[in-house]
């Protein structure tokens, strides 16, 4: 039972990490982009499925790790 307890503060970090991690990638990809094409579209296609997802898994880590030392 107290395996699931770390998960789930695990899953809350990775929620926050997503959003966080996205809202970054969104912000550098369309300042750094020299795409003048379509640059709101890849900086929306990279946050959301690179720099949040990747971001998240490392939250979710951060998060059970936090959880485990901490109790």
């Amino acid at each position: 039972m107290r395996v699931l307890h770390h998960v789930g503060i695990g899953l809350v970090w990775a929620f926050g990490g997503y959003f966080v991690g996205a809202f970054l990638v969104y912000f550098l990809i369309s300042y750094l982009s020299s795409n003048n094409y379509d640059r709101s579209t890849e900086a929306v296609m990279t946050a959301a499925f690179a720099g949040g997802p990747l971001s998240a898994i490392i939250a979710f880590i951060a998060g059970v790790v936090y959880s485990i030392r901490a109790s």
